[in-house]
């Protein structure tokens, strides 16, 4: 095994792994033009941990070495838990790695976009709530296909769960 992987180094090749085989792939084809964007999206509720640290050098290393570009997209879905201290800190942390960031994005300024974009997939009835307890979750995710018919289909879209989420 040794052997094998000292001739490819020998020889000046590059070993992959799945993502820039992916990406390779995706480069040949033509796929968005030749162009490489990824995207870090963190949720701004806490610090990083050395998980995220992973992540980022995984989505921006990836941009760089293929010459694209990777964007900051905060899921701050979550204004409960969410704090500007933790934007700040997660750019700061981001900066101290040695990356840059093309755009910054905020899920929230999108929120009417995907407020129309549910009341299409409710209106097609298609909706699927996702609030179920773990146990239940987990059972739905090992049996699929599952949709959630849920009543609010059957009273259109004054139901009473599908207007208190627009809150």
């Amino acid at each position: 095994m040794l052997e094998k992987e000292t001739s490819i180094v020998e020889e000046g090749r590059k070993s992959l792994n799945f993502i820039e085989q992916i990406v390779e792939n995706d480069l040949k084809e033509g796929k968005n033009d030749g162009r490489i964007q990824t995207r870090f999206p963190p949720e701004p509720n806490g610090y990083l941990h050395i998980g995220h640290a992973k992540a980022i050098c995984l989505d921006f290393g990836i941009a760089e070495r293929y010459g694209g570009v990777c964007n900051l997209r905060f899921d701050d879905t979550n204004p409960v838990k969410e704090d500007v201290e933790y934007v700040d800190s997660i750019m700061e942390d981001i900066k101290w790695l040695g990356f840059h960031w093309e755009n910054v994005y905020y899920a929230s300024d999108y929120f009417g976009q995907l407020w129309n974009f549910a009341v299409q997939l409710i209106k097609r009835e298609r909706p699927m709530w996702m609030s179920s307890r773990p146990k239940r979750s987990q059972n739905r995710r090992e049996h699929p296909p599952f949709r959630v018919h849920i009543a609010l289909i059957a009273t259109g879209l004054s139901g009473n769960r599908w207007s208190c989420s627009k809150k």
